[in-house]
């Protein structure tokens, strides 16, 4: 399991670092393959942009707090950093077990499908506003992201965020290059 001390950073070197880390839920796991960084009060995509607000009061917990929100339909799982209020977005897994669950719960066929987007890959792994205010570092989370103990190497790329009208001037998007889950290449 990754540390408080792993979460207590930018959320861009998160967002980073996270890649290639196994997200847990009961006996799914999935490795991270794409993420997006948020900076909170001075960023205008941020849920945080506009003040503390009923919604967007966990982005002022302690960095490795899950929160979870609704757009389009859809939840996105989001993990609080250090510099509060700012997170990061799991914007897609490769799934590795468990996939019999996830594809039942997203009821699709194929496995490409299945969590290569921020709204599938809640549905796939059953996330909802229920999960807010976890801590991903707290042994006993339902949610915690650990180490991937494989020696697997691969290049990160990044982008600016997807959906974001008004975006901050540097890349904030992160993704494993040539990983076929990553929602958009």
């Amino acid at each position: 399991m990754l540390p408080k001390s792993f979460y207590e950073r930018d959320p861009a070197i998160v967002a980073k670092e996270i890649l290639g880390k196994i997200l847990v839920k009961g006996n799914m796991e999935g490795k991270i393959v794409e993420t997006e960084a948020y900076y909170g009060l001075r960023d205008p995509a941020s849920r945080a942009f506009k003040g503390k607000t009923n919604l967007s009061k966990w982005m002022w917990e302690k960095a490795g707090t899950t929160f979870i929100y609704m757009v389009h339909g859809h939840w996105l799982f989001n993990i609080i950093t250090g510099n509060r209020p700012s997170g990061i977005l799991i914007r897609a897994i490769e799934p590795l077990k468990g996939i019999k669950e996830m594809l039942k719960n997203r009821k699709v066929s194929n496995i490409v499908d299945l969590s290569s987007g921020p709204g599938k890959l809640t549905k796939a792994f059953g996330i909802t506003n229920a999960h807010n205010g976890l801590n991903v570092s707290d042994p006993d989370s339902e949610i915690f992201i650990k180490e991937n103990l494989g020696k697997e190497k691969y290049e990160i790329c990044c982008s600016h965020r997807i959906g974001v009208r008004e975006d901050l001037p540097q890349p904030l998007r992160f993704y494993i290059e040539g990983n076929r889950f990553v929602s958009k290449k």
